[in-house]
């Protein structure tokens, strides 16, 4: 039970949006016809349906989960404001997870689902701290909605610790010669160095990155409302001229900045994975997180207070501002305070000169202390 690990998309199968917001998928088999599946995403009837469009047909119509099994709870689940709260970042990340578990037992009555399971659940993604995580957190949500809204008695996942994160320092933060490689070998007029300056100019997260286009400027300032905050929060940033000036070499699309090699926007995935391999190309850490964390470090060291760090870059908190602007205190405090190390007290010992240690010589060899 609650075994399975989430897998990889099939084949010929895209995810679209429909301009209402709502996620649709479809098999497409080459140039051949577009069907529609309408089960539950990551079910074992969505399987069903996935296996029949891929044979060309019709998939069978939606069938009801039964009440009280765990796929019934997760439809109920995605219905309710508890669900439309979270971020689409996180909605998607937990439909992935939900993917696997619901395939494995979905089956399975909700009020089955014991402490133990969870953290079995747990256990066999351990390897994986984020994705033990990622599973514990949807499961969480989940049934701590369930109980309130009376489904079951009890939240199998009260108690249930998720595995340590690893003591690592992070995404590696760029620094002013990575970027410098990187523009070398990406110069004005390529997407790769539209890619890399709008993610350093405007501080971004590259689920925002993607999405950001000449729609969300105004006046010379780009405000876009971001994607992972968990409130409603929008970003404010000026358009830099070093910026603009990246932009109007291109190339763009028409709705983003950010474009593949077609012209054609790209989804935050693909995008991570084709920046990735344009920094292995520059000989430069491959991570868009870390050219965030590089602009955060920048803003610090000028200056930037905790609350305009917040409204450059989309915190709703002041915990990971502050971090940089106390990194960047320090720094500033240790340089200005250096010459407090020297005491004005304290003077430095003449080295003995040429005379004084001849004599000194001499004065040995007269004892028979030297020959």
């Amino acid at each position: 039970m609650i075994d399975a690990m989430p897998r990889p998309r099939p084949p010929h199968l895209q995810r679209e949006v429909s301009r209402h917001g709502k996620v649709v998928w479809v098999v497409r088999v080459g140039r051949g016809p577009r069907i529609r599946i309408r089960e539950v995403y990551g079910t074992p009837a969505f399987d069903v349906a996935y296996q029949a469009a891929i044979r060309g047909e019709t998939p069978p119509g939606p069938q009801k989960a039964v009440k009280g099994s765990l796929q019934w709870l997760y439809e109920q689940y995605r219905d309710t404001g508890a669900w439309k709260a979270l971020s689409a970042a996180t909605r998607r990340q937990r439909e992935n997870v939900f993917k696997g578990v619901l395939a494995a037992s979905g089956s399975e009555p909700a009020s089955d689902i014991t402490t133990k399971h969870v953290k079995a659940g747990v256990e066999r993604r351990s390897a994986t701290p984020s994705q033990a995580r990622h599973f514990l957190d949807a499961l969480r949500g989940l049934f701590s909605w369930a109980v309130g809204a009376e489904h079951v008695r009890l939240d199998p996942t009260e108690g249930v610790k998720p595995p340590p994160r690893p003591k690592t320092a992070g995404f590696p933060v760029w620094t002013e010669e990575h970027i410098e490689l990187y523009q070398r070998r990406w110069p004005l007029g390529t997407r790769q160095r539209v890619w890399l300056d709008v993610l350093l100019y405007s501080g971004l997260r590259r689920g925002d990155a993607v999405r950001y286009g000449r729609q969300h400027i105004r006046n010379g300032v780009g405000r876009i409302k971001t994607e992972k905050s968990k409130l409603e929060l929008s970003v404010t940033v000026p358009v830099l001229p070093i910026l603009q000036e990246t932009l109007d070499a291109g190339p763009v699309g028409d709705m983003t900045f950010i474009v593949g090699a077609n012209g054609t926007p790209l989804t935050k995935e693909t995008f991570g994975n084709e920046f990735r391999d344009a920094c292995n190309a520059a000989g430069v850490p491959g991570s868009a997180h870390g050219v965030r964390k590089v602009a955060a470090t920048t803003a610090a060291n000028n200056g930037a207070t905790v609350a305009q760090l917040k409204a450059l870059f989309g915190w709703d908190t002041d915990a990971m501002p502050a971090l940089y602007t106390r990194t960047a205190d320090r720094e500033r405090l240790g340089r200005d305070a250096g010459h407090m190390l020297a005491n004005a007290e304290r003077t430095s010992m003449p080295s003995p000169s040429k005379k004084v240690r001849a004599s000194s010589r001499k004065s040995q060899q007269k004892q028979g202390l030297t020959k």
